[in-house]
């Protein structure tokens, strides 16, 4: 497929003798102004390659390429001063801004053929190995879910009292980030976080229940003191064996999110909650959210000893725990998408 290259100058002569050399084995555009170049970029029209002038009326070459570089949509497209300036600074300077390339003028019929095609062709190369990059990256991510999913959902089906917990409460972390994102709470302490892994290794919340006898996980009542203390080490064994994990496969982000929200979930913003006994801020922003969307699904879901709370119940609950049990700013949004959490409950237990 025949390549596209923007000439950008405000000489007519440079203009013609540049779409001269080129139009023989490449579809040229010529243009005498930024303000045109920009004007065939907003009408879809975008090049493979940009050679461009520096010096030119109203808004200069460098000037240029720094509106070309802050545009994800143009940011990769390589640009190759080409100019009559000579000092080195002006070239210094260009490299730096992003030009792959500086020539200048009167330039070489040759010298301007061979260093277009070669970096088109650098272009091409860079262009594949990304597209592979992304494409491992996405069978990782899906070998990655699909390991979670299978891990989670082993934990799950030991636990008959639990059907469909995990997919709810991930559904529900959903709802109250991306609600939480769009107030601006919490933004420093989510800064940098990648949303799908953070949602996604949350499955891993109750892994530790592993760990747990079958006799308690399913008792079809209330658990004694005995028992309770025992349930309580879910937990502790969630964050070590999340932990092995981590020691075995070296992966850093998703199990660090995974581990957070395993260790932090039972904790109370008042203190007194377990793992760690954290209180406040202390605790993790994972578990803070954790908290309350499994307390939600807990209300809301039937249990052989204890029937579903009404949403309404479960959200006088939620509200009354404010500053004792939960993070009060995290119930606060809750309680704004009170409907979405419903509506989200309802379709899921279809």
């Amino acid at each position: 497929m025949q390549k596209t290259i923007f000439v950008v100058d405000d000489n007519t002569v440079n203009l013609a003798a540049a779409e001269k050399v080129l139009d023989d084995q490449y579809l040229v555009f010529t243009m005498s102004s930024a303000a045109k170049m920009f004007a065939a970029l907003e009408k879809k029209i975008v090049p493979d390659l940009f050679l461009l002038d520096i010096e030119m009326p109203e808004v200069n070459g460098f000037d240029v390429i720094q509106r070309l570089k802050a545009n994800e949509l143009w940011m990769n497209i390589p640009v190759i001063f080409l100019t009559g300036l000579q000092e080195p600074t002006n070239e210094a300077r260009g490299i730096e801004l992003g030009a792959v390339d500086f020539i200048t003028k009167p330039f070489s019929e040759a010298v301007l053929l061979n260093r277009i095609k070669y970096h088109l062709h650098v272009d091409e190369l860079i262009r594949e190995r990304t597209r592979q990059l992304t494409e491992r990256t996405e069978q990782l991510v899906r070998l990655q879910n699909g390991i979670v999913y299978i891990l989670a959902d082993i934990v799950e089906n030991r636990d008959a009292n639990t059907g469909g917990h995990i997919e709810r409460t991930s559904v529900y972390m959903r709802i109250l980030i991306e609600s939480m994102l769009a107030r601006g709470l919490y933004t420093e302490e989510m800064r940098g976080w990648n949303l799908e892994s953070v949602i996604s290794s949350a499955r891993l919340h109750d892994v530790g229940k592993i760990n747990i006898p079958d006799s308690i996980l399913n008792k079809p009542g209330p658990l004694d003191t005995e028992e309770y203390t025992l349930m309580k080490t879910h937990s502790a064994a969630g964050e070590r064996i999340i932990e092995k994990m981590v020691q075995t496969t070296g992966e850093a982000e998703f199990l660090l999110n995974a581990k957070l929200t395993a260790s932090y979930h039972h904790e109370r913003w008042d203190g007194t909650g377990y793992l760690h006994g954290f209180k406040g801020q202390e605790i993790p922003l994972h578990g803070r959210l954790m908290a309350i969307v499994d307390v939600y699904d807990a209300l809301t879901s039937e249990r052989p000893y204890k029937k579903a709370f009404s949403t309404d119940d479960a959200l006088r609950i939620i509200t009354s725990e404010a500053g004792k049990h939960f993070d009060p700013n995290i119930v606060d949004v809750f309680y704004d998408m009170r409907d979405q959490f419903e509506k989200a409950r309802v379709r899921l237990s279809k």
